[in-house]
């Protein structure tokens, strides 16, 4: 199974020194950051591992990485 990577550089390519500027400069960007980071990670392996989880968990990780990844570009796109 092909695994989709949805790092924060790999989605937001032409944003990346702005997003290593908020990563050191604004706190509240780092904090969403690496949660987004972990929960990215989390879903990355369950599928790349074939992990036993439920649709309806899986869905729902997605959705919360949704939600991260939204916040995490407005704050971009405020900067």
């Amino acid at each position: 199974m092909q695994i989709e990577h949805h790092d924060l550089v790999h989605e937001f390519p032409e944003h990346k020194e702005r997003i290593h500027l908020l990563k050191m400069e604004n706190h509240h960007f780092a904090h969403l950051f690496e949660q987004y980071h972990t929960l990215n990670n989390e879903i990355e392996q369950a599928e790349k591992n074939d992990l036993p989880i439920s649709d309806e968990h899986a869905e729902t990780l997605k959705k919360q990485r949704l939600e991260l990844k939204d916040q995490l570009y407005a704050i971009l796109i405020a900067a």
